[in-house]
């Protein structure tokens, strides 16, 4: 393992702030994580250009002192956190002004914090993306820390495969995945499973129901694991048994434009210019109206993140982000297919981490 990169992740924050600001409030779990290693419900961090610090509250003294690192300081307060931010602040901001993470404060909480850094003689400026700048593109621990969540992912997948669909509920299907997830060593799923079969297939965020799995259909399942605090996200469409014409089409042209997205993903490619590659596939072959959403986003301490590689994302893709690759053909009243694998941006193309078979007539047993 490398040595502990939240010192340098800090000092890089304090690079990216304007001039005139000594110091970043941060509020979102995530980015606390990112800088400070503290997981805890209540806390707060402050980076700035003379050190950081992480306010939390008792119940989290012990764990948030096993958590941080010795250059940043642990402030134990009462629960009410953005009372006690001016005087953190104070200590670490140089002098400069206070920002604060705008994106992800409710407007009320924000016109306090703005209203108490005043009143302690701080300029306050609200700040947008700083840090989720710097967690777009990945270090070497956090793709280690992906790349087993997506073995965890796979292997659920298999395991639950293994024992046929056909006549099962999507719900009870959902459930033995989560079970997977938790007997292979997951701390939870990056989301709730989707388990979407035969019509159901055309919601792409299909909700799983009662009805049984039939043969001779496509069977939609997207999920992923969090191991080490990193999501992971898969999709893979099953084939229950020999298909009809439309569902064997569509199957075919989704995964023709997955490969192609995937054959063309690399360094330097537009976010725009990726989706272009799988949409025009998909649009060729008559279907483009049943690809509705975007063509990947990017995953880590959550399960989306930036970049967004869609139609209107924006910005070039990087050397060591993490993003899905996850086409989609929707025929309503009929069923849907998409086929999703989580990759590695690399300079010359992109590690596929995903590993179970795409084929949908090999993947399941029993069936």
């Amino acid at each position: 393992m490398s040595a502990d990169p939240r010192a340098a992740r800090r000092a890089r924050l304090v690079e990216a702030l304007d001039d005139d600001l000594g110091a970043l409030v941060v509020t979102h779990p995530a980015n606390v994580r990112y800088l400070t290693g503290y997981v805890g419900s209540n806390g707060i961090a402050i980076v700035g250009r003379d050190g950081a610090s992480l306010l939390t509250d008792f119940r989290y003294k012990s764990s948030a002192a096993e958590q941080l690192d010795a250059a940043c300081e642990l402030v134990i307060r009462p629960r009410d956190m953005l009372a006690g931010v001016p005087d953190a602040a104070a200590v670490v901001a140089a002098g400069g002004g206070i920002a604060f993470e705008g994106a992800h404060i409710s407007f009320q909480q924000g016109s306090r914090l703005s209203q108490l850094l005043r009143d302690a003689g701080h300029q306050a400026a609200s700040r947008a993306d700083l840090v989720e700048g710097l967690r777009v593109v990945k270090d070497a621990d956090e793709v280690a820390a992906i790349r087993r969540s997506a073995e965890v992912t796979d292997a659920a997948l298999q395991r639950v495969l293994a024992g046929g669909l056909v006549g099962r509920r999507e719900r009870d299907v959902a459930w033995d995945l989560l079970t997977a997830l938790h007997d292979l060593g997951a701390e939870g799923p990056s989301f709730e499973p989707i388990v979407a079969a035969a019509a159901n297939g055309a919601k792409p965020h299909a909700m799983p129901g009662d009805d049984p799995i039939p043969a001779g259909t496509l069977v939609t399942i997207d999920m992923g694991a969090i191991v080490d605090g990193y999501c992971s996200d898969m999709t893979r469409t099953v084939a229950t048994g020999p298909l009809d014409a439309k569902l064997t089409e569509i199957e075919a042209v989704c995964a023709r434009a997955q490969q192609a997205a995937l054959d063309a993903t690399r360094a330097g490619v537009g976010c725009k210019e990726l989706d272009a590659v799988a949409r025009g596939v998909i649009t060729e072959a008559g279907y483009g109206e049943e690809f509705g959403h975007g063509l990947g986003h990017g995953v880590g301490l959550e399960i989306h993140e930036a970049p967004r590689v869609s139609s209107e994302g924006t910005g070039e893709l990087a050397s060591g982000m993490v993003v899905t690759i996850e086409p989609g053909i929707y025929v309503e009243g009929v069923g849907g297919v998409r086929i999703e694998d989580l990759v590695v941006v690399t300079h010359d193309g992109c590690e596929v981490l995903s590993k179970t078979s795409k084929d949908p007539a090999i993947l399941l047993a029993g069936s």
